[in-house]
């Protein structure tokens, strides 16, 4: 078989589907330990954003971190086209529905909704890349501050853009959904991607289910956090 040609196919789909979701999840374990660096000033009340900006900065200034960028970026759109064809596929196939019916022995409403789920977080994602992405990479000062530390050379004040975007309620109420709808894309996403991969056993497979549902809830708490604490000034309150 050719390599477009599994590719294309079912299993290469879901293949492609299931590596690039790994790899999503790998970026938002360092985005989430990033956004946490906000926190900082619960410790530290003379902190004022500085060791979310220096992260911030770090992960925009340094070379390898820009071509891993670059590799998110095809991940992402990797993981958007095939997700949407699986989805069109699995459409397809449901037309003729079940000559006996399911009811309640069906799939869990997340697993038939992943079309739907995946799409508002695109949506979310073009929202956030403009907010804060496009400023910090594209625009630069034209919409950004500049903080200086130590003497140091001048960053990007990406701290006090956050405070500026989740100042406004919608802004906070937006992200709070998009969570939630990634809550449940990832509680069948990732248990999905290791049984794509080949993980059959048992009990690895009671692993993968009992992590999957610890790193969704873990993960969609702590994105959320983020917007609700700088709205109802948890933190940046001096």
């Amino acid at each position: 078989m050719k390599w477009s040609a599994f590719f294309t196919s079912s299993v290469g789909k879901k293949l492609v589907m299931a590596f690039t979701g790994l790899f999503l999840i790998s970026f938002l374990i360092v985005h989430a330990g990033i956004n946490a660096c906000i926190w900082a000033d619960l410790v530290d009340d003379s902190d004022n954003g500085e060791m979310f900006n220096k992260a911030a900065h770090f992960m925009g200034s340094s070379y390898v971190i820009r071509i891993m960028e670059i590799g998110l970026f095809i991940g992402i759109l990797a993981h958007i086209v095939q997700g949407y064809m699986l989805e069109l596929q699995n459409r397809a196939r449901r037309k003729q529905g079940y000559q006996v019916a399911m009811g309640s022995k069906g799939s869990a409403w997340y697993r038939k909704s992943m079309g739907l789920l995946g799409t508002l977080i695109l949506l979310f994602l073009i929202i956030h890349i403009n907010n804060f992405w496009v400023p910090s990479r594209i625009t630069y000062a034209s919409t950004l501050g500049e903080v200086t530390y130590n003497n140091g050379a001048p960053i990007h004040d990406l701290y006090t853009r956050m405070l500026v975007v989740f100042s406004e309620p919608w802004e906070v109420i937006l992200y709070i959904a998009a969570c939630f709808s990634l809550a449940w894309h990832l509680l069948h996403g990732f248990q999905s991607s290791f049984r794509t991969i080949g993980v059959y056993n048992k009990k690895y497979v009671a692993m993968a289910k009992g992590a999957g549902v610890a790193f969704s809830i873990i993960i969609s708490v702590v994105f959320a956090l983020m917007p609700i604490s700088i709205y109802f000034g948890w933190v940046n309150n001096n």
